[in-house]
């Protein structure tokens, strides 16, 4: 199996993944943004703007393009502004539970 082959694989399996939960609505942007926010915040309880933008899987997304993904998660119900803290930084919702 080549490199592109198992490649191709991978992104198959990613791909079923986020339609199983309801992620293939997002835009390439939007996943990222999420993707990454989930990180931080699996580490950390909830997560900062600024500490996203420095996360690898959007470091090459231009801040406009990122707050307004960012704008769209809150919308969607992805993401919501913390409770518990000051501007700036949002807690990850799982999509099941997002709604």
């Amino acid at each position: 199996m080549s490199e592109i082959s198992k490649l191709a694989e991978l992104r198959k399996i990613l791909l079923g993944m986020e339609q199983a939960l309801g992620l293939e609505d997002l835009s390439a942007v939007e996943r990222d943004v999420y993707y990454a926010a989930s990180d931080i915040s699996d580490r950390h309880d909830g997560f900062r703007t600024v500490g996203l933008l420095k996360h690898s899987l959007v470091a090459g997304i231009s801040r406009p393009t990122f707050f307004r993904a960012l704008k769209s998660l809150v919308q969607k119900g992805y993401l919501s502004p913390s409770d518990t803290s000051d501007r700036g930084k949002y807690v990850v919702k799982h999509p099941s539970t997002k709604k």
